[in-house]
């Protein structure tokens, strides 16, 4: 059984690249090559000074697309990235004499039990297989270290052992690659997030802008580069898209968490997923509520959510807390049925812990939540729901907010846009302290 796609291709990254320079350059971009970045330094009137091998430039704003260097040019300016590059392997073969005689180019295909990809490569065939997690290996040293000093087009030495399982399943799907000589083996860096989605959008820093942790490569340019483009011009994206935002990891994306998750996802890349899937590589995380260790001994099976460890439904007596995934009625179906049922009866409580708390005081207080906010501020001692809007009134953000003194709010939010709604308020705060998770933004964006 397989999925035909028709509009399926592959591009030469090479090509295409040179492609978007040359038009680049037509309307007026300057590309320097071969510098190295040095420093970065944010300047009070919010523009940054990079400096490089050849000298200093100032810009007004600096994006963040250097791949697996991306890390590093983001401690730079004091940041962190939760990024971490995986060796990809794939090989090329001589010509194959099947390929050779084709009239027309064969569909790029995807075996997801090979954990493979497969295309024409001219007259041969190209190889990747996603090796699997126990087997791939990752450039630890680099999240601690840094990458090596002056690398950069240099690839890593192949392990065709590595290689074996996948490729045998190859042989038997094509038999011709049986008997095909491999002209060269490629394993190089590929970027990897824990989620394996990229970092696209702005950064806390002032003008600091990242597109980087590409695990599929340059598939996203044309998209993800339209779309930063007109975030960066107008001044809002053109569609939310939170699944990509940079913000929706915080201090507890560990670098041994990041390891073990992007072990996890490119391990599991061709992996059959199922409805409402939970991983478990890098679990707890340090965000763990102070009644944890009582939802457990009551029966609670737990699921991840932007770190935190929750309750994703409690057993019944006899019952044990285990994930089992299904693509019919699962193991917690009937627990959930009867939670569902004794709330809509009678009441339930529930844990808010991983809901994300930000107090916002000052003088201006209310002043600020009367600009920042859509619905009226809720007087002493009162709650309203309300949202922050973008500068042409789309909604950004739905925010629970409650006056606890004339000059301070308890505003409660998602916990995975914790920051990605602190960074809004960050940029227009005028006067006022935020305070979330142990972070303070103060005085910032006047």
């Amino acid at each position: 059984m397989g999925l035909y796609t028709a509009s399926d291709g592959h591009v030469d990254p090479y090509s295409l690249t040179q492609a978007i320079a040359k038009g680049a350059r037509k309307y007026g971009a300057l590309i320097f090559q071969g510098l190295g970045v040095t420093t970065l330094n944010l300047r009070e009137d919010g523009r940054w000074v990079v400096s490089t091998t050849e000298g200093d430039i100032l810009a007004n704003r600096v994006v963040n697309a250097a791949g697996f260097w991306a890390k590093e040019i983001a401690k730079l300016a004091g940041s962190d990235l939760p990024l971490v590059p995986n060796h990809h392997q794939y090989l090329v073969t001589s010509t194959v004499p099947e390929v050779k005689a084709l009239k027309r180019e064969i569909p790029v295909l995807r075996h997801l039990e090979g954990s493979f990809y497969l295309r024409m490569e001219r007259d041969g065939l190209l190889i990747g297989p996603y090796e699997s997690t126990h087997t791939m290996r990752q450039c630890e040293d680099w999240m601690w270290n840094g990458v090596p000093e002056g690398f950069g087009k240099e690839l890593f030495e192949p392990d065709m052992d590595r290689l074996e399982p996948h490729l045998e399943i190859a042989m038997q799907l094509v038999p011709c690659f049986a008997d095909a000589s491999i002209q060269s083996v490629v394993n190089g860096p590929i970027t990897y997030t824990p989620d394996v989605l990229p970092l696209v959008g702005p950064d806390m820093l002032p003008n600091m802008w990242l597109a980087a942790g590409f695990g599929y490569g340059i598939i996203h340019g044309g998209g993800m580069g339209s779309y930063l483009a007109s975030w960066i011009i107008n001044g809002q994206p053109p569609f939310e898209m939170t699944e990509c935002d940079p913000l929706r990891f915080g201090s507890w994306t560990t670098n041994d968490y990041v390891l073990a998750k992007a072990r996890e996802s490119y391990g599991m890349n061709n992996a059959v997923t199922y409805p409402h899937e939970e991983r478990f590589a890098g679990r707890p995380t340090s965000r763990v509520s102070g009644a944890h260790e009582v939802l457990e001994s009551e029966g609670a099976c737990m699921q991840i959510h932007s770190g935190w460890e929750q309750p994703a439904w409690f057993t019944s007596p006899g019952q044990q807390p285990q994930y089992c995934p299904s693509f019919q009625r699962t193991n917690w179906h009937e627990a959930v049925e009867k939670e569902v049922d004794l709330v809509m009866t009678s009441a339930g409580i529930i844990d808010l812990t991983p809901f994300a708390k930000i107090i916002v005081q000052g003088r201006q207080a209310a002043a600020f939540m009367d600009y920042m906010t859509a619905n009226s501020v809720p007087p002493l001692g009162r709650t309203v729901i309300t949202h922050i809007l973008s500068p042409t009134g789309h909604v950004y953000a739905e925010l629970t907010v409650t006056r606890t003194h004339e000059d301070t709010f308890l505003v409660i939010t998602g916990s995975g846009v914790e920051l990605h709604d602190l960074r809004c308020w960050k940029l227009r705060n005028f006067g006022v302290e935020c305070v979330a998770s142990g972070e303070r933004f103060q005085d910032v964006g006047r």
